[in-house]
């Protein structure tokens, strides 16, 4: 379009304006960035540049170039433009930039967590759970729902304490995913960017002759060209207005959806992973492959035999399975891994909020980063490694006769709690594409 509107003299400024979508790209990719530095020396250079062409007939050095962008705030040679368009700019790529940063950070908490080995407590109420039914002639019965949920709620009790934080991480989304929505929307915002660039040339164009008159005050008359170039006419140059910009011929994306419908969607499936960690016990217990079913609370396995379960069912997270019948569960030692995790959601929606409400976020350049920590994720090398390793606490001594059991049973009893795990990661890895 700036080809189309200036032909050869956009074509020998063309740097001017590749340098400002470069920067923008840059920002939204992770890089350090200042984006109202970037949108200031964008105006200042373009004056530089619009200057040389509004006043042929005068021959200027670079001192004297460098003295009149100092009055690009002073003069606003170009309107009421610039002042708009950054408002614009920074709050559509601050609340974009974050958003996607923001899909990552869940997507490898939920992917981390994941890889989280059962302790052998909950190695034991697995094998229990799922084998000793075959020790005592009942292959064909299946654990009582309720069991299972101890069980689970023993197993996944540091996971269930991801909840809090994870959900005021979805309530952060939800807020910046609003931004994507509303006047900041970045497609709305970029797409008509040439179309209000090319508005502010023509007010300098229009107010030429009084910024001219200003400048040649405050900075000096300068020399006259060569009379070759001082022969060129300035208006010829600037003839011609792109056309009004038309929302309703936004681009689609590949998809063919527009980014608010990927965004409707996007909020839709955040809003379903709230209390996940939480429902975990709920989601693998309600499987008819794993437990008898709620229907059925008479005719399952209880622990012990084919008869109803009476223990009461635990609340969720670490403290609460004090009392848990099922797994042996230190609620004074924290899964520091699962802590780690913890810390990385609140500073990513420390960072979320700061967005909703326009502040800048900082993000480790992604140029400098490495596979692990430069995800954006918010986390210091030291709070988030680039390795994992999961360290259980030593399982107390067992006879030789129960070591291929329990072997047999933690495969099972870790493939189900990963199963479960699982399909999280690839729910978030579906949201992040």
């Amino acid at each position: 379009m700036f080809v189309r509107t200036y032909g050869m003299l956009y074509m020998q400024n063309s740097e001017v304006f590749q340098d400002l979508f470069t920067e923008l790209k840059r920002y939204y990719t992770g890089g350090n960035v200042n984006l109202e530095e970037m949108l200031n020396d964008f105006w200042a250079r373009l004056l530089e540049r619009m200057f040389q062409l509004i006043n042929p007939q005068y021959h200027f050095s670079e001192d004297y170039l460098e003295c009149v962008s100092k009055y690009t705030d002073q003069l606003k040679p170009f309107g009421d433009v610039p002042r708009k368009l950054k408002i614009q700019v920074t709050r559509a790529f601050i609340a974009a930039r974050t958003f996607v940063q923001g899909l990552t950070v869940g997507r490898e908490v939920a992917n981390r967590v994941s890889k989280v080995s059962p302790t052998p407590g909950c190695i034991r109420a697995l094998m229990k759970m799922l084998y000793c039914p075959y020790c005592r002639g009942l292959p064909t019965v299946r654990p009582c729902n309720n069991y299972c949920l101890n069980v689970m709620k023993g197993c996944l009790a540091n996971q269930a304490d991801l909840d809090t934080e994870w959900n005021l991480f979805i309530d952060a989304m939800l807020l910046v995913a609003e931004r994507l929505e509303g006047p900041f929307n970045i497609e709305s915002v970029m797409d008509p960017i040439d179309v209000k660039i090319s508005e502010a040339i023509m007010n300098m164009q229009e107010n030429s002759m009084q910024v001219s008159a200003k400048v040649f005050q405050g900075c000096g008359q300068p020399k006259p060209a060569p009379a070759l170039r001082s022969a060129r006419s300035a208006p010829e140059n600037f003839n011609t207005r792109f056309r009004p910009y038309n929302p309703e011929e936004r681009p689609t994306t590949a998809a063919g959806t527009s980014l608010d419908r990927l965004v409707t969607d996007i909020k839709e499936k955040l809003k379903l992973s709230k209390k996940v960690w939480s429902a975990l016990p709920y989601t693998i217990c309600k499987d008819e492959r794993v437990t008898a079913g709620t229907s059925n609370e008479e005719e399952c396995w209880n622990g012990h035999s084919k008869a109803r379960y009476l223990p009461e069912i635990m609340n969720d997270g670490l403290t609460n399975q004090i009392n848990n019948p099922e797994v042996d569960v230190d609620i004074t030692r924290p899964d520091t891994f699962i802590r780690q995790q913890i810390m990385a959601l609140r500073v990513m929606t420390n960072k979320l909020k700061n967005a909703y409400n326009g502040n800048d976020v900082n993000f480790q350049d992604t140029s400098d980063e490495s596979s692990g920590s430069g995800s954006g994720s918010g986390c210091m090398d030291d709070v988030c490694p680039t390795e994992f390793e999961f360290v259980t606490t030593e399982a107390p001594a067992v006879d030789s006769d129960r070591r291929e059991v329990d072997s047999s049973a933690a495969q099972r009893g870790h493939s189900l709690l990963s199963w479960s795990l699982v399909c999280i990661v690839l729910a978030l890895q579906r949201l992040r594409r």
